[in-house]
């Protein structure tokens, strides 16, 4: 990120935004991984790699977005936790969890579909 960026996002800071962002991109990256899943269930892997992708830089956006609240807080800012801040702390944990399941039940999905292929053919 070059300077002014860097600027133009101290002045701006939110957390109620800030919390939204985080909402947003975690809620995203749960979506991708559920989609990947499903890509997977109907042996469509690229698609599969693809939406895990998808959920992988939504998950870095929301990471970032609770990164920017730590280093606040971190400088001693004044930062309101809220029940808005905490659901959306809660949407990234579950989001990173999801993820990590998504992960692992396509690569189980692969090997069980390598399986099948093996038996049949």
């Amino acid at each position: 990120m070059n300077e002014k960026n860097e600027e133009h996002r101290e002045e701006e800071f939110d957390p109620q935004v800030q919390s939204f962002t985080l909402i947003l991109h975690a809620g995203n990256s749960k979506s991708s991984a559920m989609e990947a899943i499903a890509a997977a269930n109907a042996g469509d892997y690229q698609k599969a790699e693809d939406k895990l992708k998808e959920a992988d830089e939504e998950l870095t956006e929301a990471h970032q977005a609770q990164t920017d609240f730590l280093v606040r807080m971190s400088r001693g800012e004044s930062i309101p936790v809220d029940v808005l801040m905490v659901h959306a702390q809660d949407h990234l944990n579950a989001a990173s969890i999801i993820s990590t399941m998504a992960k692992q039940l396509i690569a189980v999905q692969k090997e069980l579909a390598e399986l099948k292929e093996k038996i049949s053919g």
